[in-house]
């Protein structure tokens, strides 16, 4: 399975789920996928995350937290929430 395909299945478990992105908010996920050069598990825990925080799909917060995972080697849900603490409690 390639990179895109596993973000895919993650954004139709998304929709099963009742949450709904529009054509273009899909189109920019993987959009900052490849500006951002990060994993499909890295795009995933970004759309997890900036979901739970933002509440809505955010686009800067979701490419930020892409380039933060890029950095920092973040692979893991638990590795972004440690990420998001520190950068909230350096602010």
């Amino acid at each position: 399975m390639t990179e895109n395909e596993k973000v895919a299945y993650f954004l139709e478990h998304l929709w099963t789920k009742g949450f709904k992105l529009d054509d273009e908010e899909v189109n920019f996920i993987f959009f900052g996928m490849k500006y951002t050069n990060t994993s499909a598990k890295q795009v995933i825990v970004a759309i997890s995350l900036t979901l739970q925080v933002q509440v809505e799909f955010n686009r800067s917060y979701y490419v930020r937290l892409l380039e933060l995972f890029h950095e920092n080697n973040i692979t893991s849900m638990e590795q972004g929430k440690q990420l998001i603490n520190v950068n909230v409690s350096r602010d």
